[in-house]
């Protein structure tokens, strides 16, 4: 049940990512992105951290009866990312978990986040959004499960932080990103997992933990980016 979703130049990719993350706060160029997110740098280093290795571990909860799995052990490409099919023996069939990494960290810190900033009307508006977008993205993938298109989640999770409220947009923008790729392509789409031969179907994971993790750093970034662009220039027009 504990490995990776994705190949090794996009996992030596994400880790690159994350350093090069932990370098920019540390220096001062992203630190005002995650002060309007409302965690602590230190604390978001760590959750990042969790999320990154979380995305290891799969917490089986569920299984479909017994039917024939896909290539396991095989690398399935969809839109160029490269998802793992675990290699598996004697299994009993397409396995439901979640995903540490992907679903449940993601999950706790969207309710902390909601809890903290009191963005119940907006989040849940933001999480429909995310829904409905990423539902109609998510394609089934033999032997992976139910995966999206990387790179297009954290743009419009940004956007939807934006357009709802410019002074809390990056925890709504990471809400919605996280909660709404969850249930728009996992979630929702169980009833479709069955018939692909895939020996894992992890809820945040193979197929869906790619865009999960980068919704939730860089939907934060840019729009903390954006909102800092934005208080910085009418501060500038009021002086």
């Amino acid at each position: 049940m504990h490995y990776f979703p994705v190949a090794f130049p996009f996992l030596a990719l994400f880790a690159l990512l994350l350093i090069f993350l932990i370098a920019a706060v540390e220096i001062g160029i992203l630190r005002y992105a995650y002060h309007k997110i409302g965690i602590g740098q230190r604390h978001m280093f760590l959750l990042l951290a969790l999320s990154f290795f979380g995305s290891y571990v799969n917490i089986p909860i569920w299984h479909f009866s017994p039917h024939p799995l896909g290539s396991a052990g095989a690398v399935v490409s969809f839109h160029g990312m490269l998802h793992v099919v675990p290699l598996v023996r004697n299994w009993p069939g397409t396995v439901i978990a979640v995903n540490l990494g992907g679903a449940i960290i993601p999950t706790f810190l969207s309710i902390y986040l909601l809890v903290k900033n009191r963005l119940y009307g907006p989040a849940l508006l933001g999480v429909v959004i995310m829904t409905v977008c990423v539902h109609l993205m998510a394609e089934p993938v033999k032997g992976v499960g139910i995966a999206v298109p990387t790179y297009i989640p954290p743009l419009i999770a940004a956007a939807v932080g934006l357009l709802l409220s410019r002074r809390y947009a990056p925890p709504l923008a990471y809400i919605s990103g996280s909660m709404g790729t969850l249930i728009g392509a996992d979630i929702l789409n169980l009833g479709k997992v069955q018939g692909l031969g895939a020996p894992v179907a992890s809820i945040g994971g193979a197929g869906t933990f790619d865009g999960i993790f980068l919704t939730g750093i860089l939907s934060v970034l840019l729009a903390g980016l954006f909102t800092d662009r934005r208080d910085s220039s009418t501060n500038g027009s009021g002086s």
